[in-house]
């Protein structure tokens, strides 16, 4: 029988707190664990989002986003794969790390065709391929995926692996590498809007470029003609429209007076179309024509050449051109005109109060190589109006959905002239009516060009008996 003493009260009392303060000393680097890392993990994705918009440079920030997502999870490694947003993989933007482990599994998804990833059928056979493909070729490592998603639109899939035993993707860890993706997304989405802004912009300049050659080719004032008065103006739907007029001496060597007194070629015409390609296209027949005119040719006889002549450009684009050229004589007041096809203009006729249609056969030009015009002429008495006009006018509908037509403009017209005002009067009052038709605040749906002349009222003496 042992004769040690009983163990003393205080000693007692230290050996049973020995374990709890053990415990609480574990607690303590747990928490402290904990915290470190919530503090690390904070400042990893702290400094990707600062990398998110802070860099102009997509690569360089999707560079990080392995190496932020790998620490995020203490995961051996990662691989990002992006897609173009129609789909196609983008292989200059594979990121992997570690670089040399991932060197194999990086070439051998670029040499992944677009055409085996086009031929699946929908976002989630892509999936299902990419994760089988980098399945095997991690070997044996535990794999995690998540979508990298942007618009609903599957953007890319970030990968991160380990092959650590014992190693479990916890929800904190699916949660952080979620949110990794989603900072990919935002990155693409900046990226691809960006893009569009500079695509935009680069269209803006070529618009502006296009724009201020077409307005140069637009005379930029109405000549000087004896006897009447001259207005004209164009309204392009789009910054570059496929309207154009023109005012065409048939003798420009001529100058003064006898420029004046001398015929004139007054032109009207519309390319199919709106926009660069129309505007292209009528800077190109506007010098063939300009060209025609000093031939010195009837009307019907340059509609026919130059149709002839803008065969094969026209053939090419696929568009076609209307045209209403007419050869004013101030002289004789007589007005000889061809139409390809061209809205026909209308002549207000001061003493009978009543306006009248002015037209002659012909196609478009270009549609057929050996079309055939024809000849009309008249003469325009003193006060008489004539006006040339687009079909963006007549055409041009208003808030009900109702075109502005011909019948509008042809009452529009003639209370205009009963008025008895000049050309550029005619002229303004006519687009006021249009813009109140289609509202002020409404962009028209095609170009809109209106040209108005009109006969000087002159005193007419009664004859002498003979």
């Amino acid at each position: 029988m042992s004769n040690k003493p009983p163990p003393h009260p205080h000693q007692q009392a230290a050996s049973a707190a020995a374990p709890v303060l053990s415990a609480a000393a574990s607690l303590r680097q747990l928490l402290d664990s904990l915290n470190r890392e919530q503090r690390r993990n904070q400042e990893l994705l702290a400094s990707l989002a600062f990398a998110l918009r802070s860099f102009t440079n997509l690569g360089r920030f999707l560079e990080l986003v392995p190496v932020v997502a790998t620490r995020l999870v203490e995961a051996k490694g990662a691989v990002l794969v992006v897609f173009h947003e129609d789909g196609r993989l983008w292989r200059e933007q594979l990121q992997a790390t570690p670089v040399e482990r991932c060197a194999e599994l990086v070439r051998q998804l670029a040499a992944l065709g677009d055409a085996e990833l086009a031929a699946l059928s929908g976002e989630a056979a892509v999936v299902a391929l990419l994760d089988q493909r980098i399945g095997r070729l991690l070997g044996g490592e535990q794999v995690f995926a998540t979508s990298v998603v942007s618009r609903s639109l599957q953007r890319g899939r970030l990968y991160v692996f380990s092959g650590r035993k014992g190693f479990a993707w916890s929800e904190v860890h699916r949660r952080h590498l979620q949110l990794v993706a989603d900072l990919t997304a935002v990155a693409l989405e900046n990226e691809a809007l960006l893009q569009t802004m500079r695509r935009h912009e680069r269209l803006d300049r070529q618009l502006s470029i296009g724009a201020e050659i077409q307005a140069q080719l637009l005379p930029d004032r109405c000549p000087l003609i004896d006897g009447v008065e001259l207005a004209a103006r164009c309204r392009p739907a789009f910054q570059v429209g496929g309207d154009y007029y023109d005012f065409i001496p048939t003798r420009p060597q001529l100058l003064g007076r006898r420029r004046e007194q001398a015929r004139w070629a007054l032109v009207m015409g519309d390319v199919m179309g709106k926009g660069v390609p129309a505007g292209l296209l009528m800077t190109l027949l506007r010098g063939m024509l300009r060209a025609e005119v000093l031939s010195g040719h009837s009307p019907e006889r340059i509609l026919h050449d130059l149709n002839q002549l803008a065969q094969e450009d026209l053939a090419q684009s696929h568009r076609f051109v209307t045209l209403f050229y007419s050869d004013y004589d101030p002289r004789t007041r007589l007005l000889r005109f061809a139409n390809a096809a061209h809205n026909p203009p209308l002549i207000w006729r001061r003493q009978r109060n009543q306006v009248e249609r002015l037209d002659a056969p012909g196609l478009l030009i270009g549609l057929q190589s050996e079309a055939d015009y024809g000849l009309e002429q008249t003469v325009l008495d003193p006060g008489d109006v004539l006006l040339y006009y687009t079909d963006g006018v007549t055409e041009a509908t208003g808030f009900s959905g109702d075109r502005f037509d011909e019948e509008r403009l042809v009452r529009h017209l003639q209370g205009a002239c009963r008025s008895g005002i000049g050309a550029q009067g005619i002229l303004d009052q006519l687009f006021a009516r249009l813009d109140r038709f289609v509202g002020a605040d409404r962009q028209l749906d095609d170009d809109a060009s209106m040209v108005v002349l009109k006969v000087r009222e002159e005193v007419m003496l009664p004859s002498l008996p003979s």
